[in-house]
């Protein structure tokens, strides 16, 4: 039988960072609802503007992001036109935030961003590159405007429309999920459930995925009162499973790519596209959730 220790080295070096990481995120967050009045008992204290310092994580974290997606793309010959790919992941990702400060209604704002996107690639690609390679260039830059701009702005959005305790929930049960799905697969895992995607994923790293998800959950529902227990059991179980789906989706991309990382800035983890995979996918389905549910 295969023997395991407890724990490892890079086991404790992945907890470590991965724990680091989503406190900082939930100090910022936090802060962030001290200034704007949100994370106040008043109603009062709140103010019109919401998640100023979040939105400007977003944008600090999406823009070196929309590097690394063109490393990767650049491993398949394909070339992200970076000055309009990271314009518009960065516009796009905080459309949210700046809707509260314009009269133009927030769709309004989403279309511009894309349809400038598409446009400032198009005059891009015709002073980069002529006619060469039009529709793969275009077209993948048009792939990183919406999986890292689109995508991201539910993160903001959830701050924005639903509160500050709801973005710390989803957060947290979203990377603790990775935890635990690191952590379980690592001490148990046995049985791989996508070996041509992702072949250290296990079914035990998956259930220690949902086991700490509904835990946190369940924690956020009975300490801040934002959803009945029930909800929060099932918010948990339900967005583990869609955290390592997000996973598996840029695993893919790397596994075209023929990457084991998209770059090497986090220590334990790899590039800023490791680290925000499984939220940027579960961040429109946490948004629907709150909205419909919560």
């Amino acid at each position: 039988m295969l023997e395991r220790t407890w724990p490892s080295a890079m086991l404790k070096h992945r907890i470590f960072s991965g724990v680091l990481m989503t406190l900082f995120f939930g100090g910022l967050v936090v802060l962030d609802g001290w200034i704007d009045g949100s994370a106040t008992v008043a109603a009062e204290d709140d103010r019109a503007v919401q998640g100023t310092l979040l939105t400007i994580l977003v944008a600090a974290v999406m823009a070196p992001a929309t590097f690394e997606f063109a490393g990767l793309c650049a491993a398949k010959g394909l070339h992200v036109l970076l000055t309009p790919a990271v314009g518009g992941v960065v516009l796009l990702s905080t459309a949210w935030y700046w809707s509260q400060w314009l009269s133009v209604p927030l769709h309004a704002c989403v279309l511009f961003v894309l349809a400038f996107s598409l446009l400032a690639s198009v005059l891009a690609q015709y002073r980069q590159y002529g006619i060469d390679g039009v529709l793969a260039n275009c077209g993948v830059n048009c792939l990183a405007v919406l999986y890292l701009g689109l995508l991201a702005a539910f993160v903001v959005a959830i701050r924005v429309d639903v509160g500050l305790w709801e973005t710390l929930a989803f957060m947290f049960v979203v990377k603790g999920s990775d935890i635990g799905a690191f952590t379980f697969g690592k001490l148990f895992g046995r049985h791989k459930f996508s070996p041509r995607v992702s072949p250290g994923k296990t079914w035990e790293g998956l259930a220690g995925a949902i086991v700490v998800a509904m835990g946190i959950s369940l924690a956020f529902a009975l300490a801040f009162d934002i959803m009945a227990w029930s909800w929060a059991l099932l918010f948990g179980g339900v967005f583990a499973v869609i955290g390592q789906l997000g996973d598996l989706t840029e695993s893919m991309m790397k596994r075209d790519a023929q990457q084991k990382d998209s770059a090497d800035r986090v220590p334990g983890f790899g590039g800023i596209l490791d680290v925000t995979d499984s939220p940027l996918v579960a961040a429109p389905f946490g948004y629907l959730f709150f909205r419909l549910v919560a």
